[in-house]
């Protein structure tokens, strides 16, 4: 009995030593995102695409060298009624900013992503990036005529 005694100090220690060691603590693993490339760092929204003219009824735009303000203010109204929901000019909202995004993206490809994002969603690689990027959130078909398309086209060309 005294052996006993004298053993169960020595086995409540080793079984304390045996649980200690290192330390690992729990790390959820949602959130995590898989390893990437350097290329595939660059988010849709940053990327440039100056080619890709997208899927839809226009094939080609001209610009004139001046911005045509009565159009760029038509555009605006257009935007602010009909965009806003979704789009801020100065950051990313539930969609991208369109600041800027006649450096990134041809005249085509917006005005085809304005009048026919359904298809271009299920067929342009882009566009298909930005859904994944922006949460699944599509853009919505605001059922524009090209004239109203291009007058906001032509707002976006006053967003520096």
């Amino acid at each position: 009995m005294k052996t006993i005694l004298k053993l169960v100090p020595f086995l409540f220690v080793f079984l304390l030593m045996s649980c200690g060691g290192k330390e690992e603590k729990y790390k959820p693993t949602y959130g995590k995102k898989k390893a990437v490339s350097k290329v595939d760092k660059i988010r849709a929204s940053k990327k440039i695409d100056l080619v890709n003219k997208g899927i839809g009824p226009i094939k080609s735009i001209e610009f004139d060298e001046a911005i045509n303000q009565e159009m760029a203010t038509l555009g605006q109204g257009i935007f602010k009624k009909l965009c806003t929901a979704c789009h801020r000019v100065e950051k990313k909202f539930i969609g991208p900013s369109p600041k800027g995004v006649l450096k990134r993206r041809t005249p085509e490809w917006v005005m085809n992503m304005i009048l026919n994002p359904n298809e271009m969603v299920q067929k342009d690689p882009l566009a298909k990036a930005l859904l994944i990027e922006f949460n699944g959130s599509p853009m919505a078909n605001q059922n524009l005529s090209e004239e109203d398309a291009r007058a906001v086209l032509e707002y976006f060309r006053t967003l520096k």
